[in-house]
């Protein structure tokens, strides 16, 4: 299901159809080291996740993390969206994207897209993000997407540190 367009991008929900495509994101290195090892370590595994993972968040919250395909060829290029966590009082922006893809402004692209869906067509007044304290890409994009840094502390599943911020949507 299409859920926004960008300029450049289609974002979708995710479906297990996306199995191949998620177990290559989640087991790149540079997911590993900045988000972590999810443990997935097949096609099959990745499929299990999906249906477990965003599908269920999509159903139960009516938003979840979004495939991000660019317009001109259709190519997953990696993940965007809302994540609603059990360790955070408010939902949060998520975003992953394959390395061959860096540096080409797609993030912010569909992370803006984001930014604007939760505000105007979810009503969200608060949305948070984190990351690696040692991820200066990510970081940065938090702080173009107008997100503030309020804290550092370790967070579940696996109490890795974490820089934890926040954005005022109204």
């Amino acid at each position: 299901m299409k859920i926004l367009e960008t300029q450049r991008l289609c974002l979708r929900t995710i479906t297990p159809d996306d199995a191949a495509f998620y177990y290559e994101l989640v087991n790149d290195p540079t997911w590993i080291e900045h988000i972590g090892d999810k443990g997935i370590r097949s096609v099959e595994g990745a499929r299990i996740a999906i249906i477990d993972g965003p599908c269920a968040m999509q159903q139960r919250h009516g938003h979840s993390l979004y495939v991000m395909e660019r317009k001109s060829d259709g190519q997953a290029l990696g993940l965007c969206g809302l994540i609603k966590r059990d360790s955070l009082p408010d939902v949060d922006i998520g975003y992953a994207i394959r390395p061959a893809h860096f540096g080409q402004g797609y993030t912010y692209e569909a992370a803006s897209a984001v930014v604007a869906y939760a505000r105007d067509v979810l009503g969200m007044k608060c949305l948070m993000g984190i990351t690696n304290p040692h991820n200066t890409v990510s970081i940065k994009l938090l702080a173009k997407l107008g997100l503030t840094f309020i804290e550092h502390k370790p967070l579940p599943p696996d109490n890795r540190p974490t820089n934890i911020y926040r954005l005022a949507l109204s």
